[in-house]
């Protein structure tokens, strides 16, 4: 019974509501029906009630004590489908270059399959999220949705403003892959570090 009320407690609904979210940020650009700027309005809000899920499913597990494994696993692959999903449509649209996807796409797969590898060994809480990690996502999450968006606001260029935001977190996201791989190499090569330390 308990394992049941892990899997269906406030912080897991919220999470799942983010992933069966993730489709409809690209889907919406489907529709052809709708205007341009009724697709940028409606994937912009798509991805922001995405976003609010993910801050507060993480600060209700923590609150009232409802963290679990499947919980943990399950919100990390959402936020990174869903920041891929959101990544791939604005490069379809042309609104972020191949460049910025490969890296904020290839940082995602290479931080997950680096963090893999790290727990099998037992050595997980080398690559937990760093403070550079942090300041990029908040970055990307800002960026994102005023790509999505896109049109200008009065006097307010969004898509300009989200572009420049995007690339800071292209930088933190580079910087914070090697603060990640600098962590990991003892682990990674841990004969190269003990000829290291015999020198």
């Amino acid at each position: 019974m308990k394992k049941e009320r892990a899997r269906l407690n406030v912080p897991m609904a919220l999470t799942w509501t983010r992933v069966a979210l993730i489709p409809f940020v690209v889907g919406v650009f489907y529709l052809t029906f709708l205007s341009q700027h009724a697709q940028n309005v409606i994937a912009c809000v798509i991805f922001a009630v995405a976003a609010i899920t993910d801050a507060l499913d993480g600060f209700i597990a923590r609150r009232f004590n409802l963290t679990t494994p499947m919980g943990a696993f399950l919100d990390s692959v959402a936020d990174k489908l869903l920041v891929c999903a959101a990544i791939i449509a604005l490069l379809a649209l042309g609104r972020i270059g191949m460049l910025v996807a490969l890296i904020i796409v290839g940082r995602e797969i290479a931080v997950t399959g680096l963090r893999e590898w790290m727990a099998k060994i037992g050595a997980s809480s080398h690559t937990k999220v760093n403070w550079y990690g942090k300041v990029k996502a908040i970055a990307q999450m800002v960026a994102i949705p005023m790509l999505l968006w896109y049109d200008p606001i009065g006097a307010f260029n969004v898509g300009e403003i989200g572009s420049w935001l995007i690339w800071i977190a292209v930088i933190l996201t580079l910087y914070s892959f090697c603060v990640y791989v600098k962590q990991a190499i003892p682990f990674l090569y841990p004969d190269e570090e003990l000829k290291n330390q015999d020198r």
